[in-house]
């Protein structure tokens, strides 16, 4: 499909929302898709995930898995590294609905800052990963986490706000 890039050997399992999507503005459909989305080789894409480019970029890395019903937006942009892994039920939007005015907030815009995040990271269960966020490679998130700020790479993060909690071993040299 137009926008979206697949790498070789990897699994899109029945099931799974893979789109550039069209966006919309005040209820105005435009055509043709805008955003683009690439996969990277031997990814495994669960049943139930949803990726799609709401008219920006993402850019996954090989290796990368994402579990049954994880959410995956790139209005802002988004990138994950190789060797990620993605649990059931995560949710990474970059992009926040702006609210600072007495205007509806479907008419206030969106800020879309990005997402980035490294290699060797793994995301636990029904994180929440919110707009303008950097993960360092070889971060664990804890599941259930709400990730509101940078995670430096190696940390282990848990919670509501995500805070730091341990440091991954390192491998021996």
């Amino acid at each position: 499909a137009e926008g979206i890039t697949i790498g070789s050997h990897t699994h899109v399992h029945a099931g799974t929302t893979v789109a550039a999507t069209y966006m919309t503005v005040h209820d105005r459909l435009y055509s043709p898709p805008r955003g683009s989305i690439y996969i990277g080789e031997h990814c495994l894409l669960m049943p139930g995930s949803i990726i799609a480019s709401y008219g920006g970029e993402i850019r996954i890395g090989d290796h990368v898995s994402l579990n049954p019903y994880s959410i995956l937006y790139g209005h802002g942009g988004l990138t994950i590294g190789d060797h990620t892994r993605i649990a059931a039920h995560c949710v990474i939007i970059p992009a926040n609905h702006q609210f600072d005015s007495h205007a509806p907030i479907a008419e206030q815009g969106l800020s879309q800052r990005g997402i980035t995040i490294g290699s060797d990271v793994w995301i636990g269960a029904g994180v929440r990963i919110l707009d303008g966020v950097t993960i360092g490679s070889g971060a664990v998130i804890g599941a259930g986490a709400v990730v509101t700020r940078d995670v430096d790479g190696g940390s282990i993060v848990a919670g509501v706000p995500a805070k730091p909690i341990s440091m991954r071993p390192r491998a021996a040299a």
